[in-house]
């Protein structure tokens, strides 16, 4: 579905990214774990359009993305929810879901956006209770479903998720990352995600890649990186307890 080769994305002078490589199949959560600042979310920012990679290719459906605006980019079938996930505090939950539906809004397609929001309601019922709330009122856990929501109304067939558990209590980390997994099984979303909590990205993705100060320095299957002792020491702590539980 989306393959990145040797990517290189600036901050003016400052490499970011160094000859970065991923893949990311059909069907499949691919986890992105580093240390902060390592460039996890410069990777879904480069992808998304949002800083644009000087040099290398993002290819996705057949077409290199690297350079199209991210509206452009939008259409074509990848929504990223952003880090601290950025929701339009002034505006009612109803209006962001419809928001993230911009670029298939008419009058012509109201209908089907009233079917996509209600789709959204069924995977997060406490926004339905929420629909007409002020969004900058809801809890940390109801506007990362919000944001999670907005980004579904665009129809993604990739989502790029960035830090989804960041400021949530533990308990309603583990609802954000059940529904996360549910989007796979249930939508056939595919996922790239980057998460700080490397442990709980791993044990719900089907592979990953370690980043460290803008270069990937390894590729492996979750199991494979949960079970690798410099991963272990490095981003995952001595326990080994599922998040599930």
């Amino acid at each position: 579905m989306l393959r990145i080769k040797n990517i290189n994305t600036y901050y003016g002078k400052v490499h970011a990214l160094k000859n970065v490589s991923i893949h990311v199949n059909v069907g499949e959560i691919v986890a992105l774990i580093g240390a902060n600042g390592a460039g996890k979310t410069t990777v879904l920012n480069s992808i998304s359009g949002i800083t644009p990679p000087r040099e290398g290719e993002a290819i996705f459906g057949g077409v290199n993305i690297l350079g199209l605006p991210t509206d452009q980019i939008v259409k074509m079938g990848i929504s990223q929810i952003p880090e601290g996930r950025q929701i339009f505090a002034p505006l009612t939950v109803s209006t962001n879901l419809e928001l993230g539906a911009y670029h298939r809004y008419s009058r012509k397609n109201k209908p089907f956006l009233k079917k996509d929001i209600e789709e959204v309601f069924s995977f997060f019922p406490i926004l339905r209770e929420r629909m007409n709330q002020i969004a900058g009122t809801l809890s940390g856990g109801e506007q990362q479903m919000l944001a999670i929501g907005r980004a579904l109304m665009s129809k993604p067939s990739l989502l790029l998720l960035d830090e989804p558990s960041m400021g949530l209590a533990p308990m309603i980390s583990k609802d954000i990352f059940r529904m996360i997994s549910r989007l796979k099984d249930e939508l056939k979303t595919t996922i790239l995600i980057v998460e700080q909590n490397a442990k709980a990205a791993l044990q719900l993705a089907d592979r990953g890649y370690v980043i460290e100060t803008g270069k990937i320095i390894m590729e492996e299957s979750s199991k494979g990186l949960l079970n690798n002792k410099e991963v272990q020491r490095a981003y995952l702590g001595k326990e080994k307890k599922e998040i599930w539980e």
